[in-house]
Order: C-alpha cells, then sequence, then structure tokens
C-alpha cells in the first residue's frame, strides 16, 4: 500500500474543528504552541471569536491541529506507512514538521513569522483573491495576462480542474471579474481574505521570510514531500527550503502534485487536519478508481482506514 497524506492550509479552520478527537496530544501541543506565539491558541477553537480566522493566528492554528492530527494518526495506527508528504499552501510547513524537517517548536516560530510577514506585506484592503470557477486554465492565465500591465492580479491556486484562485490588487480583480465570466467561467467570487497570498506582491515578504529561516534548523526529510513551487518529491534539506521561500510569490501548483502522485501509484491519500476541503479537490483530480481519499477529523474517522 501506498500512503499520502495531504495537510490543508488556511480556510479550514473553524471553531470546534478539534472535538471529535479524544487525546492529550491536542492540548498539550496546543499549549506548547500558545506559549510560542503569545496568545492561548486552544481558546480560539473551542468559543466563537474573531481571532480565529485572523492570519497571524490562522496560520499556527492550522499547523497545530494537522500536526496533533498526525499523531493521533500514529498513535492510533502505529502499523500505518506514509509514502509521500504534501501540504496546500500552509500546510505545506505541516507536511514539512511531519517529515522531521524542523522541530514542533521551531515550525511553531515559522508560520508565526511567515503569518506576520504576509499580512504586513501589503496595506489593509489593497490586496484580494477571487476564485475563478468553471473555466479553464489557459483561459484564466490569458485574461490575467492580459491586465498586468494595469497592475498585480495572477493566477495563485490551481486547486482542480476548473478551479483556480487568483490574487492581485483588489481593485484590479473588482474591475475585471466580470471578463472571467464573460469568458464562461459558472461562478467568479471574491474570497474574505486580506492578504493576497502566493502573487509577486509577497515578494518583499519572500525576502524576509528568506532572512529569518536562515537561523532555522533544517534536516532531511524522511519521506518525500511533494513541494507546492515544483510538484515534485523533494528530500533534501536546501531544497525544500528554497521552495517554502518560493511559495509566498508562487502560484499553488496543487492538480499537478496531486496527478503525480496519482502516477506513482498510490493507493491512498489522507486528509490530516480540519475540514474536507483537499478531499474535495483531490476527488475531482482523481481519475483512479481504485484510490481511497479520505479525511481524518475526528476518532470514528480512523475505521475508514
Amino acid at each position: 500500500m501506498k500512503n499520502v497524506l495531504v495537510f490543508p492550509g488556511q480556510g479550514s479552520q473553524a471553531v470546534g474543528m478539534m472535538n471529535g478527537f479524544n487525546s492529550p496530544y491536542v492540548q498539550d501541543l496546543f499549549n506548547v504552541a500558545s506559549d510560542i506565539v503569545g496568545e492561548n491558541l486552544f481558546d480560539l477553537i473551542i468559543q466563537d471569536n474573531e481571532k480565529i480566522n485572523q492570519t497571524i493566528y490562522t496560520q499556527p492554528l492550522m499547523l497545530v491541529a494537522g500536526f496533533a492530527t498526525y499523531q493521533i494518526l500514529k498513535s492510533k495506527k502505529p502499523e500505518f506507512n506514509t509514502d509521500y508528504l504534501a501540504g496546500h499552501s500552509l500546510g505545506e510547513l505541516t507536511a514539512a514538521l511531519v517529515g522531521n524537517v524542523f522541530s514542533f517548536q521551531d515550525a511553531v516560530k515559522i508560520v508565526h513569522k511567515r503569518a506576520q510577514l504576509m499580512q504586513n506585506a501589503v496595506p489593509p484592503g489593497e490586496g484580494a483573491m477571487a476564485a475563478i470557477l468553471g473555466l479553464e486554465d489557459d483561459v484564466v492565465e490569458e485574461i490575467c495576462l492580459a491586465h498586468q500591465d494595469k497592475g498585480v492580479i495572477e493566477p495563485v491556486n490551481y486547486n482542480s480542474p476548473g478551479q483556480i484562485v487568483i490574487a492581485g490588487e483588489k481593485k484590479l480583480l473588482e474591475d475585471i471579474l466580470p471578463e472571467f465570466k464573460e469568458k464562461g467561467a459558472k461562478r467568479v467570487l471574491m474570497l474574505p481574505v486580506s492578504v493576497p497570498s502566493h502573487c509577486s506582491l509577497m515578494k518583499e515578504a519572500e525576502i524576509q521570510f528568506a532572512d529569518f529561516l536562515n537561523n532555522i534548523v533544517f534536516n532531511d526529510s524522511m519521506v518525500p514531500i511533494i513541494q507546492n513551487v515544483t510538484a515534485k518529491p523533494v528530500t533534501h534539506r536546501e531544497e525544500i527550503k528554497f521552495n517554502l521561500i518560493a511559495q509566498l510569490s508562487s502560484p499553488v501548483q496543487w492538480t499537478a502534485s496531486i496527478r503525480y502522485l496519482e502516477s506513482c501509484g498510490i493507493d491512498s491519500i489522507i486528509e490530516c487536519g480540519p475540514g474536507k476541503v483537499l478531499t474535495g479537490l483531490n476527488k475531482r483530480i482523481i481519475s483512479s478508481e481504485g484510490v481511497k481519499i479520505l479525511s481524518i477529523t475526528s476518532d470514528e474517522s480512523f475505521n475508514e482506514l
């Protein structure tokens, strides 16, 4: 059996997202991360609040939740083997943590810094992201390219066939969104985010992130990681670091990543963390009927493995 673990990024967070688990790993890991971040992160996932959707807190929350889910998986299914790792955007850092590329404490510091840099990269209200549904990739790319002399507008998340997210300057995005509809998009919607991730507006944040990572100890990954930037397996620590840095201003090649994994003859893709966003995307990408695609969102989920 060839198994793949994938880890979600921002957008999958929700109050109560770890309620389905009864394990000391959850509270313990959130306690450690809270001390590093300077905020009671566990409180943010058990009671209604506005902070859970603020990038500076969302990124550490998702890292801890994904890693806690993985620790529970290891404790409940010690015989489970992981052949590949991948993560969507922020989730790639969780994948690297699972691959033992850096320590848990350093991982929390990394995502906290990453969130700060991304949040501060663009003044509030000036950046935006939008989802384009039901349009061919090349058509989306052509429309963005035709308007790049007016400002930053770029395809940034290749999530699944017919689902691309674009990012850039908010006013420019708002002005040209009708053009995607005119070209045949089934749906076009602005996303409720303030950070235009994975586009060239993140270049300055990328430079600062690289400086920060120079002080972090990286190891080779124990398991190949399919990285967002290349959609290819990587294990060497310097290449992993390079791609994690480049990811801030480069598109997330999720469709290509999952198709590569399918070509490797995998048997299962398991989403390890809150929500089922990646599970939905993976089902639209994978064409092989024999590949098991599921999510671990509670203790009951382990019965499906």
